[in-house]
């Protein structure tokens, strides 16, 4: 420890940066916006995953079929746009839920929305959670460079993205 006596003292100064909760200039509260996060945006390209809405016992492999017991759960398919590539693409078939309330979207989760701005249904992935009235979730096509233009409310989310089936 003698050696390095400054590591400690560094590595706890990048904590405590890290997890303090930030105001942007419309003096809006980040509700959720986990360490990991700040980690994978300034450390490493990986992306904050999805919650597992699926659990082991959720699922049955038979010899002729799997079953995926999912309650209230709809088929989806999607447009080639590029912004969620390499994840989704033309071809590709989701298994979405409809979220009950606001606090059942986490941060990770993909979502798909109905636009204030643009035709059609968007579905991108969650990257912050804030609250200024009321919740509103902030979201990013994997291949983006930049996050959606608008507050996404949660009248507006069609469903969570559950699963994706090539």
């Amino acid at each position: 420890m003698a050696k390095y006596p400054y590591i400690f003292l560094i590595i706890s100064v990048i904590i405590l940066i890290m997890s303090i909760y930030i105001y942007n200039s419309d003096d809006d509260k980040i509700i959720e916006k986990p360490l990991n996060t700040a980690i994978a945006t300034y450390f490493f390209s990986e992306k904050i995953s999805p919650g597992d809405r699926i659990k082991d016992n959720d699922i049955y492999v038979q010899e002729d079929k799997i079953i995926i017991n999912v309650k209230k759960a709809k088929a989806t398919r999607f447009a080639d746009t590029n912004s969620m590539d390499p994840f989704l693409d033309k071809g590709s078939n989701g298994i979405e839920i409809k979220p009950e309330k606001p606090e059942d979207i986490k941060v990770g989760d993909i979502i798909s929305y109905k636009s204030d701005k643009y035709d059609g249904i968007i579905i991108h992935r969650v990257i912050e959670i804030k609250k200024d009235n009321e919740i509103y979730y902030m979201a990013k096509g994997d291949n983006n460079q930049e996050a959606d233009d608008e507050k996404i409310r949660f009248n507006q989310v069609q469903g969570i993205l559950i699963g994706v089936i090539y």
